[in-house]
C-alpha cells in the first residue's frame, strides 16, 4: 500500500522554507549561545540567556544539528581581532554621522585609519542611510520611542500597535498594523493613484505610488475606525516619510505615534515577526499592487486564526474578542 504524498510533491514544487527572520551570523552573537548549550541549557533557555528570540535559538540548534560550527565551538580560539566586529561597525557609522574624520574615528577605536577608510568605502549605503535618517523635520524628541510609556513595553495594557510597510516591485506596497498584546494583524490596501504610470508627479503633490503620507494616513484612519477608543492608544512606526502626517493621524484616530530610532527594527519586534510570516504570502521581488482588498483580508484572517504559543495557544482573533468583550463590560459598568 503506497503512502500519501504531500500536495507540494504532487504538484512538483520544491519545499518552501519559511523566510522568518534573517539569521544572525556574527560570531559575537552566536558564541555565547553555543557556550550555554555546552553547559546543558536547552536551545530556548540558551537563547533567552543571550538575549535573542527563542525561535532563533531553536533554528540555530536545528540548522547545525545540535553542534556548533567549528569556528564557534567553546574550544575554538577567540577571534584574532583582524576583522571589525559588529559593534565596531556600528560605532563607525555613528561617529561618521557625527561628522568625525577618518583619523579621529581610527583613534577612538584604536584601529588603523586605512581600516576605517576601507569600511566606509565598502558600506556607502549604510553611511547614506544614517545621514538621511538624521534631522527629519516631522520628528521631534517628545515622540521618539524613548518617550513611550513603560506600559507599552510590557504589553499589560492593550491598544498599542506597531506598523510598517511591505515593499514590492515598482514602488508597490502593503501596510501592516499589529496589536502588541493580542498579535492581531490588519493589512492596509494601498492601491496606486490614477496616473501613476502615465504622468510625472507634481512637486509637493501626492505620491502616485499609493503609499505617500496622505494615503497611509487615510488607510490607517479607515482601518482603526472600527475599534473602540480603548484599543486606539498608540502606534509605533519607523522614521519613514509615509508617517509625516502623524499629527493629523492623532487627531483623526486618537493614536499617539512614536518613532523608532534609525535602523532599529527590533524596536518593533511584534511587527517584524509578523513581517516574516507575511512574506510567505507576499514574497520579495513581486508586485504587491495586484492584491485586492479581499486578498489582504483573506491573508489577515489566516494569521488571526492561527494559534500562538505566546497567547497560550489562543488565536489573535480570540484574544482580541476577549478584549472587546471586557471593554463592553467596563462601558456598561461605568455609564457616562
Amino acid at each position: 500500500m503506497g503512502t500519501r504524498r504531500r500536495q507540494s510533491d504532487r504538484v512538483g514544487r520544491a519545499k518552501m522554507r519559511s523566510p522568518g527572520r534573517p539569521p544572525v551570523l556574527h560570531r559575537s552573537a552566536q558564541r555565547p549561545f553555543w557556550r550555554a548549550i555546552a553547559e546543558g541549557c536547552s536551545s530556548e533557555d540558551a537563547a533567552r540567556r543571550v538575549g535573542i528570540a527563542p525561535a532563533v535559538g531553536v533554528r540555530w540548534f536545528r540548522e547545525y544539528g545540535g553542534m556548533p560550527p567549528s569556528q564557534l565551538a567553546p574550544s575554538a580560539p577567540p577571534p584574532t581581532g583582524r576583522y571589525l566586529s559588529l559593534v565596531e561597525r556600528e560605532q563607525i557609522a555613528i561617529l561618521r554621522a557625527q561628522r568625525h574624520g577618518v583619523r579621529e574615528i581610527a583613534r577612538r577605536l584604536a584601529r588603523c585609519a586605512s581600516t576605517i577608510s576601507r569600511e566606509l568605502r565598502r558600506n556607502p549605503r549604510r553611511r547614506l542611510r544614517v545621514s538621511r535618517d538624521r534631522g527629519k523635520s516631522f520628528i521631534t524628541p517628545e515622540i521618539l520611542i524613548s518617550e513611550r510609556p513603560a506600559t507599552v513595553a510590557d504589553r499589560a495594557v492593550p491598544g498599542h500597535w506597531e506598523g510598517d510597510l511591505i515593499l514590492g516591485l515598482r514602488s508597490s506596497a502593503i501596510g501592516t498594523l499589529v496589536e502588541r498584546t493580542t498579535r492581531f494583524t490588519m493589512l492596509l490596501h494601498l492601491p496606486r493613484l490614477p496616473g501613476h504610470a502615465d504622468q510625472v508627479r507634481e512637486k509637493n503633490g501626492p505620491a502616485l505610488a499609493g503609499h505617500g503620507a496622505e494615503a497611509v494616513r487615510d488607510a490607517i484612519t479607515r482601518t482603526m475606525a472600527s475599534f473602540p477608543e480603548q484599543l486606539r492608544r498608540s502606534l509605533t512606526w519607523d522614521q519613514g516619510a509615509e508617517m509625516s502626517q502623524h499629527a493629523k493621524l492623532r487627531i483623526d484616530t486618537g493614536l499617539q505615534v512614536y518613532f523608532c530610532n534609525p535602523n532599529s527594527p527590533w524596536q518593533r519586534g511584534t511587527n517584524e515577526n509578523t513581517y516574516g510570516l507575511l512574506r510567505q504570502y507576499f514574497p520579495k521581488g513581486t508586485h504587491l499592487s495586484i492584491h485586492s482588498t479581499q486578498d489582504l483580508e483573506a491573508v489577515a484572517l489566516t494569521l488571526n486564526t492561527r494559534p500562538r504559543k505566546t497567547l497560550h495557544w489562543r488565536t489573535p482573533a480570540e484574544a482580541l474578542t476577549a478584549l472587546l468583550r471586557s471593554t463592553e463590560i467596563e462601558n456598561v459598568a461605568t455609564p457616562g
